[in-house]
């Protein structure tokens, strides 16, 4: 038995969020459009269909997320190039995707990150959001 004490969810993101720098809605715009980022929506099939997709993003199912992107898996996308490449996670409200970035971290990509407020903070700040 560990002597740890069980961590809830808030304090999970807490930790895992700490270790690094998420990205504003603005900012992730802006490295998807100068080629420095690549964007990977995660949402599940009816979140795409009711509110749209951001042009340019990659869509990878939350389930296949570290297949597709494991630079050195047989079944990567390819845009999946090397663990330099800077992945934006991108979820509905930027929950999930913490944890999706934290375990593409552990598939060596340091450079993955996440989405603060997710989909819906990119549909506020009036970014594109295609039908």
């Amino acid at each position: 038995m560990s002597d740890e004490r069980p961590v809830g969810i808030d304090e999970l993101l807490e930790r895992v969020r700490a270790g690094y720098a998420r990205v504003e809605p603005r900012q992730a715009h802006e490295a998807a459009r100068a080629g420095e980022a690549l964007l990977v929506d995660i949402r599940y099939a009816a979140l795409r269909e009711r509110d749209g997709l951001i042009p340019g993003a990659v869509v990878v199912e939350r389930n296949e997320l570290e297949w597709r992107l494991d630079p050195q898996g047989s079944h990567r996308l390819p845009e999946a190039t090397g663990h330099d490449l800077r992945i934006i996670v991108i979820c509905n409200e930027g929950y999930a995707s913490t944890l999706a970035a934290a375990s593409l971290h552990q598939l060596g990509l340091h450079r993955a990150t996440d989405l603060t407020g997710g989909f819906q903070a990119w549909r506020a700040a009036g970014l594109p959001v295609t039908r």
